[in-house]
């Protein structure tokens, strides 16, 4: 399975969520349910809060930078549950990629009306 695959399958799951539960729980809650949905209904590899080291001049540095959602290798998922997106948290989805080798990931936000207007898609080489 690709990553556009991977991305909608994981959206399509973050929608049902969404619709089922609304905005306004915790980040973790939402991140358990999809971590659930994804290996118990479509048997997916999902990793939840993998820590991320930062690697400087051959030096592994493990900075409890940590990865809400990664699923099968091949796409990272980050999980809001906040008032508004800001331009920060595109940038540091950004970086999570780039640390991983991973090519796409995933930001959303649960806390929004519509969930549409929570997604942001992110692309590292792909």
């Amino acid at each position: 399975m690709n990553e556009n695959e991977l991305s909608k399958i994981a959206l399509d799951v973050a929608f049902k969520i969404h619709k089922e539960l609304g905005p306004g729980l915790f980040e973790s809650v939402y991140e358990a349910i999809m971590a659930y949905e994804l290996i118990e209904e479509h048997h997916l590899s999902v990793h939840r809060q993998r820590p991320i080291p930062v690697i400087w001049k051959d030096v592994k540095l493990e900075l409890g930078f940590r990865s809400d959602l990664i699923i099968e290798e091949k796409l990272i998922v980050e999980i809001k549950s906040i008032e508004a997106l800001a331009p920060v948290h595109a940038k540091q989805l950004l970086t999570h990629p780039r640390l991983t080798n991973i090519k796409l990931g995933l930001l959303i936000n649960f806390n929004e009306e519509l969930l549409k207007n929570g997604i942001k898609r992110i692309v590292n080489n792909l």
